[in-house]
């Protein structure tokens, strides 16, 4: 099993808002920026062939996008090429990280240093969930995706082991980059899965900017 001293200190960085990787999943992505494609060369060339994801957050005042402090590192595990030179790849997700500093350099794109401190269940087995009211959040949601006009395999979903039903509604419902931040920084399964409902509840009540997540 994987360790957190087995993952490297310095990784590059992809910033993309809204975008939610979790460990234990998959998040399929379109490269085709030169800078991205740098880094995509780049990264196939390291044994570790880590990308962290992680949300970029606006500063007051000023046109800089700093990055939230708290990301996700996926592994390349597929990618295939079209004609004109994009990429389509698959991050399985490792392991959430803290970021320490961004590195100064002569890449085009971020790299930052960082901390895999505190994240060692991120590498573990399955997390479970053990309070979780499957028949209850599955009628939540029944009335979520009826009110946001989406549509799903609801079979797959009742079927759907704790974490990879609620990991992938995570990354998958229609939240803000704060909201899908939240979703991140979720120190449980358990945790997650509250903040996921409560945000469900939130737009189902028509939440407004008045309104802030406890």
């Amino acid at each position: 099993m994987i360790k957190p001293a087995d993952l490297p200190q310095t990784i590059p960085v992809f910033p993309l808002p809204g975008a939610l990787l979790l460990p234990r999943t998959r998040l399929p992505l379109h490269i085709f920026e030169p800078r991205y494609l740098a880094m995509l060369d780049d990264t196939l060339k390291t044994s570790h062939r880590l990308i962290g994801m992680v949300q970029p957050r606006e500063v007051p005042g000023s046109t800089e996008k700093r990055l939230h402090s708290i990301g996700c590192a996926g592994r390349v595990t597929q990618f295939s090429e079209t004609e004109d030179g994009r990429y389509m790849i698959t991050l399985a997700g490792m392991s959430r990280f803290r970021v320490n500093e961004e590195v100064a350099g002569f890449t085009p794109y971020r790299r930052c240093d960082v901390s895999w401190e505190g994240f060692d269940a991120d590498l573990g087995p399955t997390e479970h969930d053990p309070t979780f009211q499957r028949e209850a959040f599955l009628d939540l949601l029944g009335r979520y995706f009826d009110a946001m006009n989406l549509s799903t395999d609801w079979d797959s979903l009742k079927e759907a082991e704790d974490e990879l039903l609620i990991n992938s509604l995570s990354m998958l419902c229609p939240f803000d980059p704060e909201e899908k931040q939240a979703l991140l920084e979720a120190p449980s399964l358990s945790t997650r899965r509250e903040t996921l409902v409560t945000l469900i509840e939130f737009a189902l009540r028509g939440g407004s900017d008045e309104e802030t997540m406890q």
